[in-house]
């Protein structure tokens, strides 16, 4: 029996009806009712219309659809990019693809082989000298002990092509090219709608509407969609952030780059044999880049190159230019090379004002909310967490458990992660700078340079001579790298390749994994009650460097996970983790407990509350080893109450911390853990005052339903 099957025979067993806004909701009169009654498919107004058909917008549309809300999304471009883009998930979004129908582990299937791409390597051509390497996996990265999956680098292009599989399956159908009508009003769930430009937003008392722009015979055509609620995730340029009038703050224009996608399975096939990576960082005395080994057995690549408008122009890298370009970094001509596609970009580390805004309503994620360096791999994989955040809180508000205003959690805890997330990929940007800087080509002096051209003889030299004067100054500063200076024989290159390998030994150099961020991130403010432990504590200081995840039991962490298996059968091979208790198609809270009567009084009275306040609950009773003759269940402890699950600890050995001494805490504790598995409250030993009261009043908060709060 697979995993999903195990626990997903726990979930749902507590029916609780979904909460009426009426008995809450007074101070909302003149908005829509939201409640499970009005969902339904004879309603023209879409729960849901999420606006951007990327990872994050797919993954939101998933999870939603799985909690049972009905869905669509809108996507400006006419079919899906095969530029690969972001390439690195890391272990928070694994383990959400993990609960998707087993995503991650089609995944880890598909991507390369480990050992192609866990290194990063500095080299003078990739067929030339090495420079240095940096190996960023390690043992624990692979023994699944802190995570019940690994990292992974797959493609995004193939990532959405994995999304939209699973769209597909639960019902979803892409539309490109159906007639329309002018001023059509269309509920379009389970539809994925290509072509479609967002143009205008606009809130009324009853709805969002939303006006799309659609291009038939050559011209644009109006059409109309009412939403109760409107999420922007549709990138970097969003045009719902544009329409909502929302800004960013932060640091603009840090680099300007081109992107150069090309094939070739040539220098896929020499570099498995020879050297193996996953990003080439390539220094002489022709030409500086980035190359990016999507799949080296497919030969997959992405360059990435500095870009200084307006003296070199896009048209400049034409598939000829780019050709010599790439030859110049590989150190020889490759005869299957094939250039597909050329991008600009540009390097931000910003955050919107607000991510949400008109009442509640128009939402932002993923890049349309936050744009950081791509240091660290942290654009996609926040922009995935924010889907994971949203998904439970829009579905709470559309089936009347907590009012609209909920939503305010939304922002508070994923704007302290993208903040957090800024400032960690701007540092560990700068650490990729280092390496440069060490070998005499410190970048900040090229855009000096560049800033100054344009400043002063922007207005008094013809482009074509500024274009001379700076290609000119480069390749004066490239004359750094030539052979015969940068040796152990010449002092001043013995100096630079000293420091060089000394950066490399440190850790100083980009870093590609972040354990103790990518898992061990915590909300410090939101959908929680902090307890006094943690009231001041606030995350460590960014540092750009590699740090070890620890556990945590501490409100707003991520549960710790930890292999356990059903105690009704204690001989079966088929073991979980914690993680899995929580439920991705159904809405509820988690309560984990240990079997002893005063947890097991706590039980009932969080069922009690449950039921009083329509809020899905189950318990979970952690056993830490059984003894011969004893019960196997808690069902004699928590009659009449069904939704319940046995499981005992899974050790992996005698010395091994049991469950409750792993998140520091008394067996006499308890843990609330959210749908979205993340830590909402804890006792971490007896709870002094009376249960139930304790409980509504934890509840109450956690929802947004105290009115404090609102």
């Amino acid at each position: 029996m697979g995993i999903s099957k195990i626990v997903g025979k726990f979930h749902g067993r507590h029916h609780t009806k979904a909460r009426s806004d009426a008995s809450y909701c007074v101070s909302y009169l003149q908005k829509r009712v939201l409640s499970d009654s009005r969902i339904n498919a004879e309603d023209p107004i879409l729960p849901v219309l999420i606006v951007g058909a990327g990872p994050v917008g797919l993954v939101l549309s998933i999870l939603l659809t799985k909690l049972g809300v009905k869905c669509a999304v809108l996507e400006k471009s006419k079919d899906f990019s095969r530029h690969p883009q972001a390439h690195f998930i890391n272990n928070r979004s694994m383990e959400v693809f993990r609960k998707i129908n087993g995503l991650a582990d089609v995944i880890l299937r598909s991507q390369p082989p480990v050992d192609s791409w866990r290194k990063f390597i500095y080299c003078t051509s990739l067929t030339g000298r090495i420079l240095g390497s940096v190996d960023h996996l390690q043992p624990q990265d692979f023994d699944r002990t802190v995570s019940p999956v690994s990292v992974a680098h797959f493609s995004q292009y193939k990532l959405t092509k994995l999304l939209i599989e699973q769209l597909e399956d639960i019902g979803f159908h892409i539309q490109s090219d159906e007639p329309v009508m002018p001023h059509e009003y269309k509920p379009a769930e389970h539809e994925i709608l290509l072509g479609h430009e967002c143009t205008a937003i606009n809130l009324t008392n009853h709805c969002v509407n939303v006006t799309a722009s659609v291009i038939r015979e050559g011209k644009p055509v109006e059409k109309n969609f009412q939403c109760n609620f409107l999420v922007g995730t549709d990138g970097a340029r969003s045009t719902v952030r544009k329409l909502m009038g929302l800004g960013m703050n932060g640091e603009k224009d840090l680099q300007k780059l081109v992107s150069i996608h090309f094939m070739s399975q040539d220098l896929g096939q020499f570099l498995i044999k020879e050297r193996p990576g996953m990003l080439f960082f390539v220094f002489n005395t022709e030409a500086i880049g980035v190359i990016v080994a999507h799949d080296l057995l497919q030969g997959e690549f992405v360059l990435q190159v500095p870009f200084y408008p307006p003296q070199q122009k896009l048209e400049d890298f034409n598939s000829k230019m780019c050709e010599i370009l790439i030859f110049k970094l590989v150190g020889r001509e490759l005869a299957d090379l094939r250039v597909l596609e050329v991008k600009p970009w540009v390097m931000h580390a910003e955050l919107a004002e607000k991510f949400v805004a008109c009442n509640n309503h128009v939402i932002l994620a993923g890049d349309a909310a936050h744009r950081f360096p791509p240091a660290g791999g942290f654009g996609m994989n926040t922009g995935i967490q924010d889907a994971h955040n949203l998904a439970w809180k829009l579905v709470s508000i559309l089936k009347g458990i907590t009012p609209p205003s909920f939503l305010f959690t939304y922002e508070t805890e994923r704007k302290q992660i993208a903040t957090y997330n800024t400032a960690l990929s701007v540092e560990n940007f700068k650490a990729a700078m280092a390496v440069p800087a060490a070998l005499g080509l410190d970048p900040s002096i090229a855009n000096s340079v560049h800033r100054t051209i344009n400043d002063t003889l922007g207005s008094i030299l013809p482009s074509d001579l500024q274009r001379t004067v700076l290609d000119g100054i480069f390749s004066l500063g490239r004359l750094q790298l030539s052979d015969s200076l940068l040796n152990d024989n010449n002092l001043l290159g013995s100096s630079r390749l000293s420091k060089l390998r000394q950066i490399f030994e440190e850790g100083r150099s980009l870093q590609l994994q972040f354990p103790s961020e990518d898992i061990g991130f915590r909300y410090t403010k939101g959908a929680l009650v902090s307890d006094n432990d943690n009231l001041s504590s606030a995350p460590e200081p960014p540092s750009g460097r590699r740090r070890d995840y620890v556990p945590s039991s501490d409100p707003g962490s991520r549960l710790p996970h930890m292999k356990i298996k059903l105690l009704s059968k204690l001989l079966s091979k088929d073991v979980f983790s914690t993680l899995d208790l929580v439920s991705v198609d159904n809405l509820e809270f988690l309560l984990i407990i240990a079997p002893i009567k005063e947890s097991y009084s706590l039980a009932e009275a969080a069922f009690k509350v449950s039921e009083e306040l329509r809020i899905p609950l189950k318990v979970c009773i952690m056993w830490q080893e059984k003894d011969e003759g004893e019960n196997s269940s808690s069902e004699s402890a928590l009659v009449p109450w069904t939704n319940f699950i046995d499981v005992i600890e899974v050790r992996s050995s005698q010395t091994s911390e049991s469950w409750w001494d792993f998140c520091q805490m008394s067996k006499n504790g308890a843990i609330l853990v959210r749908p979205d598995e993340h830590i909402a409250w804890r006792a971490k030993s007896r709870i002094k005052n009376e249960p139930f009261l304790e409980l509504k009043k934890v509840f109450n908060y956690v929802l947004g339903l105290d009115s404090s709060r609102i």
